[in-house]
């Protein structure tokens, strides 16, 4: 078996029937991150010896006849702001490296290693998941395997590159104002945002309590809809985590899509972007014949009211630590938390007014259409340590505009899937799939139509190691 390649469920499935073993799967893991994450920085914490014995204990149930779970065997890595037993929760910063260790995994990976997934550490990502490109400045920037010069997009660029690169086939990120799909759309794999509370945020190191979201990062259509199934259900050590009784997915992948309505977002959607992120949203549109355009009502307030309450709430969970340690922060952290923490309360409060108009309004929207197509960045990954471009003759900041159409959506909690479109000979970019909130399968089995079509996929990216030894 190729293990660089082959998908989660590929590789679940050779684990259960014999034609491998968890250990052999997660030795070969552990040599690719051992011989590669150096190119990408991934990694911040590899938990070999814990992963080989919890892939030990896989073989050991599988030789005694019994089933240990749908994703025996696979490894996975988390974004470093979720809790795993025994190591100190990092969420990208330098002040937290001197805190206890966890006691115990996040919900999310404790649900993981349920179903037979095996953990093999802990990935790089913006401080505080406070922004789009994972260039951190104590622990370095995520390399995107497209092009070693270039971003693996943030806040979880660590998550996004290690599939991209094929260290690991499954991982878990963060989505605040849209950390999940900016780096599954620029390292060209899919990234999955849920429905605000759908899945449990226990365990995890919060940046803005009212937007954050988790969801998996995967190579293919039906390992992101596995890992969904999963992870859903009630957390009551989640107070956000809703108790809708879960609705698998994964069974409803091949149903046909031709009763599903299907738009293409106009207006604000189709501005500040390269032709290219709006051409490959042409080209999903084209392949499941969508001819529909919507729009979706003062998105750009929703971005500006965005910015006002993440930048309160993530610099009201740091007061402390601005005011004790701020020379310990990484600088461009540090000074946007000190202007959170010095916006008016009466903007907060105005902005999450607004918050609820704007939620009364696309819930408007959504009584006409199911899924809607926009580009999830406007451009494709820019070099890192760029701080400008050039979009329609005007110079513009990189990283607060490669959230310039994922902020809006976040606003809301709108579940969202980005989608990978591979150009030949140039940079990959994504699409989102959005829907109204608890509506996954819907967007699910879009993704897996366009899959089938071969319009979106995610290969493993080796061009970036043809120089080195692997």
């Amino acid at each position: 078996m190729n293990f660089d390649s082959a998908d989660a469920i590929t590789i679940s499935t050779a684990v259960r029937e014999g034609k491998t073993s968890a250990v052999e799967v997660t030795k070969a893991a552990l040599a690719r991150i051992a011989t590669r994450n150096h190119l990408f920085n991934c990694f911040t914490t590899i938990t070999a010896e814990t992963a080989l014995t919890d892939a030990a204990l896989i073989d050991q149930e599988i030789a005694q006849g019994n089933h240990p779970g749908v994703l025996a065997g696979v490894p996975f890595a988390v974004k470093n702001l979720f809790d795993i037993a025994g190591f100190t929760t990092l969420a990208g910063s330098k002040i937290n490296a001197v805190n206890p260790e966890a006691t115990q995994d996040a919900t999310a990976v404790a649900k993981l290693k349920q179903a037979g997934a095996v953990l093999l550490g802990a990935l790089n990502m913006d401080e505080y998941a406070y922004g789009f490109v994972t260039e951190n400045s104590h622990y370095g920037a995520t390399h995107n395997p497209h092009d070693l010069q270039r971003v693996a997009g943030g806040s979880s660029g660590g998550s996004a590159a290690a599939v991209a690169a094929g260290l690991v086939p499954l991982t878990l990120g963060s989505d605040t104002n849209g950390s999940i799909r900016v780096p599954a759309a620029l390292c060209g794999v899919f990234g999955f945002k849920p429905t605000y509370g759908r899945l449990s945020r226990a365990g995890v190191a919060l940046f803005s309590s009212s937007f954050d979201h988790i969801g998996p990062f995967a190579r293919s259509v039906q390992d992101i809809a596995t890992v969904f199934d999963v992870l859903q259900g009630k957390d009551d050590r989640d107070p956000i985590c809703t108790k809708r009784l879960p609705e698998l997915c994964l069974p409803q992948l091949k149903q046909d899509i031709s009763g599903i309505r299907i738009a293409i977002a106009a207006d604000y959607f189709t501005k500040g972007a390269e032709p290219a992120a709006l051409a490959a949203v042409q080209k999903v549109a084209d392949a499941i014949e969508v001819t529909e355009y919507v729009i979706i009502p003062e998105a750009h307030r929703a971005r500006a009211a965005a910015f006002v309450i993440t930048a309160s709430e993530g610099a009201n969970l740091r007061l402390e630590n601005l005011r004790l340690h701020p020379e310990d922060f990484d600088l461009a952290t540090r000074d946007r938390f000190l202007a959170g923490a010095l916006i008016p309360s009466s903007w907060y409060l105005q902005a999450q007014r607004f918050r609820r108009w704007y939620r009364d309004r696309v819930r408007e929207v959504f009584q006409n259409v199911d899924v809607i197509l926009a580009p999830t960045t406007p451009i494709s990954a820019p070099l890192i340590g760029q701080q400008t471009i050039i979009l329609d003759g005007e110079e513009i900041l990189v990283r607060p505009h490669l959230g310039l159409f994922t902020q809006p959506l976040s606003f809301i909690g709108l579940p969202v899937l980005s989608v990978p479109i591979q150009c030949r000979n140039t940079l990959p970019l994504g699409v989102q799939l959005i829907a109204a909130p608890y509506n996954e399968a819907l967007i699910l089995r879009v993704a897996a139509a366009l899959e089938a079509k071969g319009v979106v996929s995610a290969p493993v990216i080796l061009n970036a190691l043809n120089s080195e030894a692997v």
